[in-house]
């Protein structure tokens, strides 16, 4: 059973910074993608940045580019979301998510950690 769980979210000025941590577990991971998500009160859930586990190929949503950094552990089976110049539209909770790199569909995911922006 795989089990993600985030953790470093906080409340934060805008400007500022923060560093969102995601522990996996319950299967060795190689040909899968890891992605971040986020939701805000009364939207949709989107897409927020992804790397592949095996090649370390990053994407990443226009609205963060620049600021935000996806990064991973193999080692450890960590994957890590670095936030910068953050905004107070970056509010939302964060969810990591993970999928075989051969499918769309992301098929687990972490309880979500909440980030708050004051401006």
């Amino acid at each position: 059973q795989v089990q993600l769980v985030e953790s470093g979210g906080g409340w934060v000025q805008a400007g500022g910074s923060l560093r969102l941590s995601c522990a996996a577990s319950g299967r060795t991971f190689s040909s899968h993608v890891m992605g971040w998500f986020r939701q805000a009160p009364g939207k949709e859930r989107e897409f927020v940045a992804a790397i592949s586990w095996s090649r370390s190929s990053t994407y990443y949503a226009v609205s963060v580019k620049g600021r935000f950094t996806i990064s991973k552990d193999n080692a450890k089976n960590m994957m890590y979301l670095q936030m910068n110049s953050l905004k107070p539209e970056d509010t939302a909770v964060y969810y990591c998510a993970v999928r075989s790199d051969n499918v769309v569909n992301y098929d687990y995911w972490g309880q979500g950690t909440q980030v708050t922006v004051s401006s």
